[in-house]
């Protein structure tokens, strides 16, 4: 597996589809993406079908991690929240991550309980707060390439200036990476890229319908971005692609007109490997 740091130091951005359990990532990695996201939104979507308003726990991410890296050999970048509690609980996140097999974690500064970040009504922790966490991570990981990525919320809260602020504070406190979430403008994004990307790498996301302006890989990496994600739009395409063929089923009592559309009974084998594990089992079988 390449790590993230050396895909982060070649000149083409890189791009991250958001995943949520071992099937999305393995299409994610099919598809010949090199990295990806593991979304604290998308567990909340998908395994439970609730918004993404902080009701997922530490250990309900870190299992979903785990069955990913079951199959996964593409670097993985966590979304940890706050880092579920105070910096004492952030390093026991980081130690258990690490286990799990993340390739890097990104710690926000959202007080508890966090809200996606495209959501109205987030509210922050102290700066001085969220440099504590930053180092308290830094000190219990253990490995270099495990990246820490710093998010700021700060822009619909304190206003962009301010999150400017907090951004430079979290690289100085030793983030190997910046995200400051939701810009409103392309002149926004081109001001955070252009005062840190010569410092650190800046990821930008690609929520759609959310609060920032959708621009391609192409257009984000001529702005200075070194990593874009796009965390919920794997879940937005099931949820449209299931709608409609249930819409399918329910109108025709039938799979028959949605087939074109649909992975047959070989073609999904095909997609998981199936003939691979059957060999690899009867090497362990008995004459």
């Amino acid at each position: 597996m390449t790590a993230l740091r050396e895909l982060l130091a070649r000149p083409d951005i890189v791009v991250a589809p958001g995943v949520f359990d071992g099937l999305s990532a393995r299409l994610v990695a099919e598809a010949g993406f090199p990295a990806a996201y593991l979304s604290g939104a998308g567990i909340c979507y998908t395994r439970f079908a609730v918004p993404d308003i902080g009701l997922v726990s530490m250990t309900e991410v870190a299992d979903t991690l785990a069955a990913i890296r079951e199959r996964a050999t593409i670097p993985v970048i966590v979304d940890i929240d706050t880092g579920f509690g105070n910096a004492l609980n952030v390093q026991r996140t980081v130690r258990l991550f690490e286990q799990r097999g993340a390739s890097a974690l990104q710690l926000e500064d959202q007080s508890t309980p966090k809200r996606c970040g495209h959501l109205a009504g987030k509210t922050l922790v102290p700066a001085a707060e969220m440099v504590g966490k930053i180092k308290a991570a830094l000190d219990s990981r253990q490995s270099p390439d495990t990246l820490l990525i710093a998010r700021t919320d700060s822009i619909a809260v304190e206003g962009f200036g301010a999150a400017l602020d907090r951004a430079a504070a979290y690289a100085e406190a030793g983030a190997d990476m910046l995200f400051v979430e939701a810009p409103t403008s392309r002149e926004q994004m081109k001001e955070i890229a252009g005062r840190f990307g010569l410092k650190v790498p800046v990821i930008a996301n690609m929520v759609e319908g959310g609060n920032t302006p959708l621009l391609s890989a192409s257009e984000l990496q001529g702005l200075g971005f070194k990593l874009v994600i796009f965390p919920g739009g794997t879940v937005r395409a099931l949820a449209f692609a299931l709608r409609d063929y249930l819409a399918s089923l329910k109108a025709n009592g039938t799979t028959a007109p949605y087939r074109d559309r649909m992975l047959d009974f070989a073609g999904l084998n095909d997609l998981l490997g199936t003939d691979e594990f059957r060999t690899r089992g009867r090497r362990y079988a008995g004459d």
